[in-house]
């Protein structure tokens, strides 16, 4: 997808559009599904679901902003969730965040300038025996080092 806003595609929007026509509380699916179909709601995608469902712009950002699963940025291609809880903090994540930010250029909580990696600081990802722990897409590596996680991410390109 490029990055100029008025090159979006608005066809996968009609289709969803029209699958919830004169469906009433259909806010959170048109959402829902419209982020799945582009990766993010990009504010023109906002206004033009306000335009043709009728529902004012400010409720759409109501719901958009107070549930957490929506994003208003567009994320990399690959999503790393790095642990910084206290067990993680400990056994060295600083640094593992660190090695990411430096040498693949994904700042914290941002995206990679390229759109290949998206990192997020989470504080518990439920696997302490393994500190320092990241989820990188849906896997799950622990005893990271920041070599190792550098390793990990240079394998998905």
């Amino acid at each position: 997808m490029s990055d100029d806003q008025s090159a979006l595609d608005l066809a996968p929007l009609g289709e969803i559009l029209q699958e919830y026509a004169g469906r009433e509380g259909a806010v959170i699916p048109i959402l829902q599904r419209t982020q799945d179909a582009y990766g993010y709601l990009p504010k023109e995608i906002l206004a033009e679901i306000s335009r043709r469902t009728r529902i004012p712009l400010s409720q759409l950002m109501g719901v958009v902003t107070f549930y957490s699963q929506f994003r208003l940025e567009r994320r990399g291609k690959h999503l790393i969730r790095v642990c910084d809880g206290t067990a993680c903090h400990v056994r060295g994540a600083p640094k593992v965040i660190e090695r990411v930010e430096n040498d693949l250029g994904v700042p914290r909580g941002g995206t990679s300038p390229d759109y290949e990696y998206t990192m997020e600081i989470v504080y518990c990802l439920g696997s302490c025996g393994l500190a320092p722990v990241a989820m990188v897409d849906d896997q799950v590596h622990g005893r990271l080092t920041p070599n190792a996680i550098e390793e990990q991410l240079r394998a998905l390109g």
